[in-house]
């Protein structure tokens, strides 16, 4: 089975002790042979030099990266220092995000939105970068309706995205029903789903309240009447996103992009499972 587009994303470690787990982390994934890693970017470029530190070393150990950028918060000439530094490193892959505002800041940026900077990317580096967006098979959270946030999706495509990761979801029709929708807009570049292998019950919830995404009831209610057996919570979790990918696969997705929260074995499990059949 080829996915072309199989990927995952790391955030870049914050003490010495996180930086060597991380080493070993992307050495053991490092041998499924992902297409990249991603590397995620701070507020307001909080993370902007650990992010760039984490992709050169990636790159050094002979793996495709790509930082994450966000335009929240900056200006136009601190994106171009970034572009151009990372240009002067060789960096050809960007993600290309809004991102949120971090507290304190008064305001949003001189680039208000992601088709905003994507423009902005292209107009100062051309073709340089192969650039993904983010797309929200249910909806971004701060988004009007599904049809509003659909027509934001397409005008970053539209601005010069080349591919889109989408937010993680347990529900594939909303993964292919987008998607059908996007096609509909005239929008035809990979829309690859994002995988957030599940693993602990509390921190899945709190992250999906935040972001928006759906945990199905059934699942909620499952992984609940786990309590603190974190073995069942892991084997079930593996059963359900390991299903959950295989019918994207068969449904026409063009690869996967796992949320690997800096851990190596959930990803490796489900990486396995779906490689042996």
């Amino acid at each position: 089975m080829e996915t072309p587009n199989f990927s995952i994303e790391f955030f870049p470690p914050k003490t010495p002790e996180g930086v060597e787990k991380l080493r070993v982390v992307r050495q053991k994934l490092g041998e499924l042979q992902p297409k990249y890693f991603s590397v995620t970017f701070g507020a307001g470029g909080s993370t902007q030099q650990g992010t760039l530190d984490t992709v050169l070393e990636i790159m050094g150990a002979g793996h495709q990266a790509a930082p994450h950028l966000s335009c929240v918060g900056g200006t136009r000439a601190s994106i171009r220092a970034i572009l151009a530094n990372y240009k002067a490193h060789g960096i050809k892959r960007l993600v290309a995000l809004r991102g949120d505002l971090p507290s304190g800041y008064g305001g949003a940026g001189e680039l208000r939105y992601a088709n905003e900077l994507v423009e902005f990317i292209r107009a100062e580096t051309g073709d340089w970068f192969h650039i993904e967006v983010a797309a929200y098979p249910e909806m971004h959270p701060q988004a009007k309706s599904p049809q509003d946030d659909l027509q934001n999706f397409a005008r970053k495509v539209k601005a010069g995205a080349n591919a889109a990761i989408t937010q993680y979801f347990y529900n594939a029709d909303a993964y292919f029903h987008f998607v059908d929708n996007a096609r509909k807009l005239g929008v035809d570049v990979p829309i690859v789903p994002g995988v957030m292998p599940i693993t602990n019950h509390m921190q899945l919830a709190r992250f999906s309240d935040m972001c928006g995404a759906e945990i199905p009831r059934w699942v909620r209610l499952k992984l609940a009447s786990f309590g603190d057996d974190s073995a069942s919570i892991k084997a079930f979790g593996l059963d359900v996103v390991t299903e959950l990918c295989e019918r994207l696969l068969a449904g026409g997705a063009p690869g996967l992009h796992f949320y690997s929260m800096n851990q190596a074995a959930p990803t490796t499990a489900i990486w396995q499972r779906l490689t042996a059949k």
